[in-house]
C-alpha cells in the first residue's frame, strides 16, 4: 500500500486536508500554529484504491520541540511514496518553503505543491506567484470550501495505479545465459547486436574549410606526397582516397574538398560538396581540421555540425600549432564553448608542415574506432542505467510515472542503445543527455557519439534520422 505524506509549515491546512481525504474529523484543527505534533496515519479509499495518509506536524525551527516535530515530518516524507507540500495561498511565497520544497524534490518521488486557502477565482491569480517554486504539479485549492480538491485527488489516484517495476529485478540477478534470453525476448528480430560487420577496415574523412591544411595533414600521415598541396584555396576538388595499415587495421583516408560558405561555392565546387557528403555517409571517423593560426569561424561550426549530422566518431585536429593564436587552455576552452555538441571529441595539436605530433593522430584513430564499435556488456549497461535512475528520478509524464524496464545495445558505429520504457515519450532529451553522461563516466566512449533510443517493449529499433 502506498503512503502519502502531507507536509508544510504550521497552520497551512494540513490537518484539514487530512480530514477531507478521510471524510471525517480525525485530526484536530485549530488556528493555533503547532496543533499537530505527532504523525497521524489513516487508510483512505480513493475510489477503490487504498493509500495510507500521513498528517505531519508543521515544520518550524523556532524551538527545540518544533525542531523535533519537523524532523519527524521529514522522516515521514522519506518513508512516503507520494508527497503533498502545502503552503498558505494568502501569504507571499516564503524562502523557507522554497528550501523545504527543493529538499523534498530531491527525494525523487511524485510531489505536488498544494496552494491552500484560495477561496475564489480572483484569489487564484495570487496562487500563481508560487510558480517560482518550479513545481511540475501545482494545485490551487481551498480545503475549507472543498474548492478544486477533486483535481488534487485525481492526481493522487494516477499515482496509486500498480506501477511497473522501475527495473526488471531478474535482469541483474539472472545467470548470463538467462540474462541474454531476457533481453532477446523484447524483440527477436532486432534486439541483438549485429556482430557480423567487418571491423578490420576504418574509413576516415578529413574535413575542414579551405586552406586549413587537410592535404598537408594527409601527406604527413602517409609520410609521402600523395595529395597536391598549395596555398591556393580549393586546390582539392575530388575526394582523395589513400590507404595504409595501422596495426591490424586497414585505414582509408579521404581528403575531402575544403568547404566554403554557401554563397561562395561556384562551378565545379558544387559537385565537390556533394561528393564530400557522399564520403561522409561511408565514413566512420572524421578528422575535423581547424587552423590554430586563425580565429574560429561560423563556417568551422557548420562543418563541425556535419560530424553530428552523420553520427561519426571524431578527432579535432588543431593544425598549424606552431603559429597558434593562444595557449592550449585558451584554444581548447574556446573549442569546447563553440562546439558543445562535440564535447566528447579528443583534441590533438599538430603541425602538418613539420609533422610534429602527427603520429598521435594514428594512435587516436585506433582508440576512437575501438570506442565507436564498442559493445557494452548487457549486465554492465543495465547496472549503470539503474543506478542513474535511482540517483536522479525520471520526471513523470502528465502525472504518470515513467520507468525504464531495461536497456539493450542493438548497434555499433556508433553505439546504439534501446531504453525499453513503459512511456518512451516521457524520456525527455535532457534526461537522455544525463544518462549519456552517466554512461561516459563509466565506460570509455571518448571520440564517439552515443545514441539512446526510447522504445516500448517489442518495438523495433529505428535508425536515427
Amino acid at each position: 500500500m502506498k503512503k502519502i505524506a502531507i507536509l508544510g509549515q504550521p497552520n497551512v491546512g494540513k490537518s484539514s486536508l487530512f480530514n477531507r481525504f478521510a471524510k471525517r474529523r480525525i485530526a484536530i484543527t485549530s488556528d493555533m500554529a503547532g496543533t499537530t505534533r505527532d504523525v497521524k496515519k489513516e487508510i483512505v479509499d480513493f475510489d477503490g484504491k487504498e493509500a495510507e495518509i500521513l498528517d505531519t506536524g508543521g515544520i518550524d525551527e523556532s524551538s527545540e520541540l518544533f525542531k523535533k516535530v519537523g524532523n519527524k515530518a521529514i522522516e515521514a516524507a522519506e518513508a512516503a511514496d507520494i508527497i503533498l507540500y502545502m503552503v498558505d495561498g494568502k501569504a507571499l511565497p516564503d524562502e523557507r518553503d522554497k528550501q523545504l520544497f527543493y529538499r523534498l524534490q530531491g527525494l525523487g518521488k511524485p510531489i505536488a505543491l498544494v496552494v491552500n486557502k484560495i477561496d475564489n477565482d480572483k484569489e487564484e491569480e495570487r496562487a500563481w506567484e508560487f510558480a517560482e517554486f518550479g513545481a511540475e504539479n501545482l494545485f490551487a485549492v481551498s480545503v475549507s470550501h472543498n474548492r478544486k480538491v477533486g483535481r488534487l485527488m485525481e492526481w493522487i489516484k494516477s499515482h496509486l495505479d500498480e506501477a511497473e517495476p522501475a527495473f526488471m529485478p531478474e535482469l541483474l540477478e539472472a545467470e548470463p545465459d538467462a540474462l541474454e534470453n531476457l533481453i532477446d525476448a523484447f524483440d527477436d528480430e532486432s534486439g541483438r547486436l549485429e556482430e557480423e560487420e567487418d571491423l578490420s577496415h576504418i574509413n576516415v574523412a578529413i574535413i575542414g574549410r579551405t586552406n586549413v591544411g587537410k592535404s598537408s595533414l594527409l601527406n604527413a600521415l602517409l609520410n609521402e606526397e600523395r595529395a597536391v598541396v598549395s596555398d591556393v584555396a580549393g586546390t582539392t576538388i575530388d575526394p582523395v582516397d589513400e590507404t595504409m595499415l595501422l596495426g591490424e587495421k586497414t585505414v582509408t583516408f579521404v581528403d575531402t574538398a575544403g568547404l566554403r560558405r554557401r554563397g561562395k561555392i561556384q562551378g565545379i565546387e558544387r559537385f565537390a560538396l556533394g561528393r564530400t557528403r557522399q564520403m561522409l555517409e561511408k565514413a566512420d571517423i572524421a578528422l575535423l581540421v581547424l587552423d590554430a593560426s586563425a580565429p574560429l569561424t561560423e563556417l568551422d561550426e557548420k562543418i563541425a555540425g556535419l560530424v553530428d549530422e552523420y553520427k561519426l566518431g571524431c578527432i579535432i585536429v588543431l593544425n598549424k600549432w606552431d603559429e597558434a593564436l593562444g595557449s592550449y587552455e585558451e584554444m581548447v576552452g574556446e573549442l569546447r564553448y563553440r562546439f558543445k555538441f562535440l564535447s566528447w571529441a579528443p583534441v590533438i595539436t599538430v603541425s602538418a608542415k613539420s609533422k610534429k605530433r602527427v603520429h598521435k593522430i594514428a594512435e587516436m584513430i585506433l582508440k576512437v574506432f575501438e570506442n565507436y564499435t564498442r559493445h557494452i556488456p548487457t549486465r554492465d549497461l543495465n547496472e549503470v542505467i539503474k543506478a542513474a535512475t535511482v540517483r536522479h528520478h525520471i520526471p513523470s509524464l502528465k502525472g504518470k510515472p515513467v520507468n525504464i524496464l531495461f536497456a539493450s545495445q542493438y548497434g555499433i558505429k556508433p553505439p546504439k542503445i534501446a531504453l525499453v520504457s513503459n512511456r518512451p515519450k516521457g524520456l525527455h532529451f535532457s534526461y537522455l543527455r544525463y544518462l549519456t553522461n552517466q554512461l561516459r563516466d563509466h565506460f570509455d566512449l571518448e571520440g564517439t557519439p552515443v545514441i539512446l533510443v526510447p522504445k516500448k517493449r517489442g518495438e523495433r529499433e529505428e535508425e536515427e534520422a
